[in-house]
């Protein structure tokens, strides 16, 4: 995996926001209308839309103009990236909290003796 992956940063500073994780959480459920999911929301309009650009642009969402509504829904695939590096990461600190452990029980074997 490379050391850097900017699509990942785009996907962690998404999910960054509580907003942006409602709007996720809803979308979960199944597809919705740009108005639909900024109903929940006190904040205008044209700043709830600033929040599913940062959504599509990590690419958790699609998005698709009918008509005069926008339509939203879970990108397929969206949390893989995300799910990746976290299971990657929780594997090297699993190990290392193994080694850890071994170090431990060594050292309290050793001085026990």
């Amino acid at each position: 995996m490379a050391k850097y992956d900017s699509t990942l940063d785009l996907c962690f500073a998404a999910l960054g926001d509580p907003t942006r994780r409602m709007i996720l959480q809803r979308l979960a459920r199944g597809e919705a209308t740009a108005s639909e999911l900024a109903e929940p929301h006190a904040m205008a309009l044209p700043s709830f839309m600033e929040h599913l650009k940062k959504l599509e642009a990590a690419g958790l969402i699609s998005s698709e103009k009918k008509g005069r509504t926008r339509v939203c829904e879970l990108a397929p695939d969206a949390f893989t990236p995300a799910k990746n590096w976290l299971t990657e990461q929780s594997a090297i600190w699993d190990g290392r909290l193994d080694q850890f452990d071994d170090y431990v029980t060594n050292l309290t074997k050793e001085r026990n003796k």
